[in-house]
């Protein structure tokens, strides 16, 4: 059994990966997160073989996050994946291959191996992301712009009357300010994952991942696969392929 560790801007998730499969699967808010939370939380698991961490958020939660694993587990290596110019039969189209956030390349590492045909990878997490990425396994690049929150609280930071709202609404012409922008933020992610899918000159498969999958996927125009675990796959992967 390997310990998976995902550490985005605003959850830190895990799973025990074995056999094949995602166990023990949860997740905790960053804000939420202190030493003894976490000991609390992985205590109860399975001594892992080895633990894996994919990291995009600040530094001093990954020192936490590495300190409590060699305090609960200190025989079990610990590795971080990075974004490679090649692995895992994909290709990263970046000129600075690095600079990819390594949420994106493990995405696509999953979906390489799990969806066989091009497909478009839709993050839609604290910020949104887009990646295209044929059947062969070339990256063709992407997209990246504020997640439904980021978009919400800019509205709310940038002006004076508009509020940081969380509520649902119809998705029709608004009767409220509220309405108005969670409509707009909406029809904005639309926009973006719509627009890139219609000037692909082959058909590609949607996937989305991120806390906002569902809510974006519930409006978009095109079908879409939902697949939440597709960075602990892809870090399951690059771990059993050797980093």
């Amino acid at each position: 059994m390997n310990l998976l560790i995902d550490m985005g801007n605003t959850r830190l998730k895990w799973a025990v990966y074995g056999h094949g499969r995602l166990h023990n699967q949860a997740a905790l808010a960053n804000h939420q997160l202190d030493g003894e939370t976490l000991k609390q939380q992985w205590q109860p698991l399975p001594i892992p073989k080895q633990i894996a961490i994919a990291c995009v958020s600040a530094s001093p939660l990954l020192t936490l996050v590495e300190s409590i694993s060699t305090e609960l587990w200190p025989g079990a290596p610990i590795f971080q994946a990075k974004s490679q110019a090649q692995a895992c039969g994909v290709t990263n189209a970046y000129q600075q291959p690095e600079k990819l956030g390594v949420d994106r390349w493990l995405a696509l590492i999953a979906a390489h191996r799990h969806y066989p045909a091009a497909v478009c990878v839709v993050d839609c997490g604290t910020a949104i992301t887009v990646d295209l990425l044929e059947a062969n396994g070339e990256h063709r690049g992407g997209y990246i712009s504020p997640g439904l929150a980021l978009m919400k609280q800019a509205l709310a930071q940038g002006t004076n009357a508009l509020p940081f709202i969380s509520g649902h609404y119809p998705d029709q012409p608004a009767l409220s300010t509220e309405a108005a922008i969670h409509s707009g933020t909406l029809l904005a992610a639309r926009g973006l994952i719509e627009h890139v899918l219609a000037t692909r000159a082959a058909p590609s498969q949607l996937l989305l991942t991120g806390g906002d999958a569902s809510i974006i996927a519930e409006h978009l125009n095109i079908p879409a696969v939902i697949d939440s675990d597709l960075v602990l796959c892809g870090l399951a992967i690059v771990l059993e392929e050797g980093g």
